[in-house]
């Protein structure tokens, strides 16, 4: 029998920048793995602050003015979360086996097929020396959770020095990667979002940290989250030409997700989980042809095969049914819950305010929005102090915010300096433009609209931890953004960490929503509706998007001859609720291609 070096089969993926900045503080010393961002620097010195203060530390601040201070921020960061999950998970390792210890609460939120949760309930009957003889192998085998960080890379403006020149090796995203790198942290991965970034990718050769040491042995792992096949292919072989191994490709729902939410051409969840079932073993060995050559020529010892290639997925998933379909058809390794988490306090970081109002919302609270100054649309709770605060300027006839952090700025249609969308600056000089455009009425306002949703994301998705330990980002601005998928319409109560993972094992169920649809119908209604609203607010379709939209209408349609397949194994539950959620899509589909043919 073996001990994985991940006790439990999920994971915790990054929100926003705040809810999970510090969870891993907070759930590894279980064995839960969870992922931080580590591009915002201002809420990382202060969560710096937060943590050498509550650990009775001298804190000394990393100021701006100081050279690598942004490094060096990050890194010391990661270093503090990585001493404080040692210390707590050698106290709990220490505590003593009793009704409602640490160490209790530790073995009983494992899942029942982990083989250390067996051997915990053979000691649980034990008596006398064999009970001992447990006990000390349960304290020998225990493990920590991973701790993951996530780098946006699209999210990599150049910083300058105090001359005006741009930092060699110093944007945002290299930056975090540098911090990273020279971290102490071990049993622990990199996470890449969003897409390649030639440069960031090319920059992971400067560190031998992500080497491996021995046959699928890494100090620090490469972990790629990815939409589809195609991008896993191309991306694992750009790395694998540079001798970098990517451990694991975590698949994520294209618009069934928290924050940035990146569409498919209609290729759905499931049968995008087939081809990585299909192909998963031809994916490594592709990707070995390319690599082994690499690292031989850079002086290394080769390897005979390749190394573990881990598929993970996430994106809305709700019941334990529907993670024993992903484990037991599609062979995953592991699964992500994240926004179900954001009601559990135990595991991430939301203010009460906050916390409340995702208690309470319902299905129409959560909008496919364009708030993302990125220009990706964003997945949005309505209603939040930030929302309020966004309309209330926009009633004042002073659109836009503040830019004080400076991390999405990308456009240059009016300044030569890339400047943020969501900006004050921007909304003035854009809004004239448009008003001088001599566009028909509904696609102003259409425009105009898609302009006054812009938000400021590096405030409002870091405000949550200021609120909750009293240490503002930036004074006088406190409004929080947070970006659930539509699965948080779903749940309602305020969880125990304990309660959540019951529910995520089947071992107990947190009340849902009796409508709630599987979450691949889900992903479905959601896939119809992005459609829907593409072809409605396309002013004068041509040719190519006729063509582009009949492509997504039959990818759909294969995608539901996919799932009609696993309801005829009986693979899912609720299987007449579920046809029947195919059946009203496809013929929604049908109506959409009967609406292309006249155009």
């Amino acid at each position: 029998m073996t001990y994985d070096l991940s006790p439990h089969r999920f994971h915790i993926p990054v929100m926003g920048l705040a809810f999970t900045i510090d969870t891993p503080v907070k759930v590894a010393s279980y064995g839960i793995t969870s992922a931080l961002s580590i591009i915002e620097d201002n809420l990382i010195e202060m969560m710096r602050k937060h943590y050498y203060q509550e650990n009775d530390e001298t804190y000394i601040p990393i100021e701006k003015h100081e050279e690598n201070y942004r490094v060096r921020r990050i890194t010391d960061y990661l270093n503090l979360v990585n001493r404080n999950v040692q210390a707590k998970f050698e106290k709990l390792k220490e505590s003593a086996f009793e009704k409602g210890s640490e160490i209790v609460k530790y073995f009983e939120m494992l899942p029942e097929e982990s083989g250390l949760k067996e051997k915990y309930q053979q000691f649980l009957q034990a008596h006398g020396e064999a009970r001992e003889e447990l006990e000390n192998f349960l304290r020998k085998h225990m493990r920590p959770g991973g701790i993951e960080v996530n780098i946006m890379t699209k999210v990599d403006k150049n910083n300058m020095d105090s001359k005006g020149e741009i930092l060699p090796d110093g944007s945002d995203a290299l930056g975090a990667l540098k911090a990273y790198a020279e971290s102490d942290l071990e049993n622990s991965a990199v996470i890449f979002s969003a897409g390649m970034n030639p440069r960031l990718f090319n920059y992971l050769e400067n560190f031998r940290e992500f080497d491996a040491s021995a046959w699928g042995v890494f100090k620090k792992k490469v972990i790629i989250k990815v939409s589809d096949y195609r991008s896993a292919l191309i991306q694992g072989k750009y790395l694998a030409k540079k001798g970098i191994w990517v451990s694991e490709f975590r698949i994520e729902s294209g618009l069934n997700c928290g924050g940035h939410a990146f569409a498919t051409q209609g290729y759905l969840l499931g049968p995008i989980l087939e081809e990585f079932r299909i192909k998963k073993e031809e994916l490594a060995q592709e990707l070995f042809r390319l690599y082994n050559p690499a690292i031989l020529a850079r002086g290394e010892a080769g390897f005979e095969k390749p190394h573990p290639v881990n598929v993970t997925v996430q994106g809305g998933i709700g019941t334990a049914a529907e993670q024993q379909l992903l484990y037991g058809y599609y062979g995953v390794n592991g699964t992500g819950w994240g926004t179900p988490f954001l009601l559990c306090p135990e595991a991430t970081t939301v203010d009460n305010n906050t916390l409340e109002l995702l208690s309470k919302s319902k299905e129409n609270d959560v909008v496919l929005s364009k708030a993302s100054p990125l220009g990706v649309r964003f997945n949005y709770l309505k209603n939040t102090t930030a929302d309020k605060e966004r309309q209330q300027r926009i009633a004042k006839g002073k659109p836009g915010s503040p830019c004080t952090e400076k991390y999405l700025v990308s456009n240059t249609e009016f300044t030569k300096e890339p400047i943020c969308t969501a900006s004050r600056k921007y909304q003035k000089l854009k809004l004239e433009q448009l008003k001088n455009a001599g566009l028909p009425e509904k696609e102003y306002q259409l425009q105009v609209d898609d302009l006054l949703s812009k938000e400021c994301l590096c405030i409002g998705l870091s405000n949550s931890a200021g609120l909750n330990y009293k240490v503002p980002i930036v004074e006088k601005l406190d409004a929080v953004t947070i970006c659930p998928g539509p699965n948080i319409a779903n749940f309602s109560k305020i969880a125990s960490l304990q309660e959540m993972t019951d529910h995520i094992y089947g071992r107990r169920e947190l009340p849902q929503n009796a409508s709630r649809p599987h979450m691949f119908i889900k992903e479905l209604q959601l896939y119809v509706d992005y459609l829907k609203e593409e072809v409605r607010n396309t002013f004068e379709p041509g040719p190519r998007d006729i063509k582009g939209w009949t492509g997504f209408c039959n990818n759909l349609l294969n995608g539901i001859s996919h799932y009609r397949k696993l309801v005829e194994q009986e693979l899912i539950d609720r299987r007449e609720a579920f046809k029947q959620g195919l059946e009203q899509m496809e013929h929604a589909i049908r109506e959409i291609q009967n609406r292309l043919e006249v155009k």
